[in-house]
């Protein structure tokens, strides 16, 4: 493997120093999610509870060498404080890099708001404009029930000077605004030019470093998951066993064995998105990571750092992870 690189130039800024990398040969992604599936190599996630992480600094801080490869921070449920979630980047920031070379693992934060129709996701531009601009890698939108309400949602997190799905597709001039690049940019160690020109969704911007993500969690939803599965810009879903299962009259059902009328939801979902050729996220475990990772799952979310070694293995990820 050829040298990884030669360091550039440093800047000092909101989050402190920062180091500019200029590689030779091979480049590593902002987004270690991205450049992981993009090598159709399975991401793994930490759940703690139910949920995910969230909290400022010190919570950034201890996660900042986490065993995983991506951080879903939770603003569903939990409060919606963005000042917490900037302070959680500049924690990851000053405890990073991680073992695999990225300035943090990859975060994804779960909107406070669902894609239940266009006026819903409309109203709420400005969630996703201060969500993006703390730093993080990827927002998720919830209950994901109606195909035009997910085109506005990728509307929302693209910059109006990003064009693909635009001229040639169904997409409109994305919505995101002139001036929250600088923090957003000082969080991911590049300037604030660069920041523009990579702040784009993956897979339909393959330079991108943004995965907008989808939870297709009840029965409206899955009415539709085909169609909202090919939405350009969107990166992945998920079935959400939770909610799934309670919108089809089974509160509580979290983990297999499913009721049938359950699992075939799920897996509706699951050939929704192989159709479409984006990543199918579902809980993984020690027992059935391989027969995961061999059904076409991609982001597996699991309690068990042991689950997260097997499958690395299984796909023979390169070292270190």
């Amino acid at each position: 493997m050829p040298n990884r690189v030669v360091a550039a130039v440093t800047i000092v800024a909101g989050l402190g120093s920062y180091s500019i990398w200029a590689t030779q040969a091979e480049r590593i992604r902002i987004n270690k999610a991205i450049d992981l599936l993009s090598q159709d190599q399975p991401v793994y996630y930490f759940t703690e509870g139910r949920g995910g992480s969230q909290g400022g600094f010190k919570e950034g801080l201890r996660l900042a060498k986490t065993w995983a490869d991506l951080i879903i921070y939770e603003m569903e449920f939990g409060a919606y404080d963005v000042t917490e979630l900037r302070e959680f980047m500049a924690g990851l920031v000053q405890g990073g890099p991680t073992a695999s070379g990225h300035r943090t693992p990859a975060v994804q934060a779960v909107l406070p708001f669902s894609g239940l129709d266009v006026a819903t996701v409309r109203a709420n531009h400005w969630v996703v404009q201060q969500v993006l601009a703390a730093g993080v890698h990827g927002v998720t939108l919830c209950h994901a029930r109606d195909p035009a309400a997910v085109r506005e949602f990728v509307r929302l997190a693209r910059l109006p000077h990003h064009r693909q799905g635009v001229d040639d597709g169904p997409l409109e001039e994305g919505l995101r605004g002139n001036g929250g690049q600088l923090h957003a940019s000082q969080v991911w160690g590049i300037s604030p030019r660069e920041y523009m020109r990579r702040a784009d969704v993956w897979p339909l911007n393959p330079d991108g470093e943004i995965l907008l993500g989808l939870k297709i969690e009840d029965r409206y939803a899955l009415e539709h998951s085909e169609k909202i599965a090919k939405t350009p810009g969107i990166g992945y879903a998920e079935w959400g066993p939770g909610d799934m299962g309670l919108s089809l009259g089974f509160p509580e059902i979290h983990d297999p064995p499913y009721p049938p009328t359950v699992a075939a939801a799920r897996l509706r979902v699951l050939n929704a998105c192989k159709d479409a050729g984006i990543s199918f996220l579902d809980v993984m475990t020690l027992e059935n990571v391989e027969e995961r990772i061999k059904e076409g799952v991609r982001i597996g979310a699991t309690r068990y750092v042991e689950a997260a070694a097997l499958g690395r293995r299984l796909t023979q990820r390169p070292r270190p992870w």
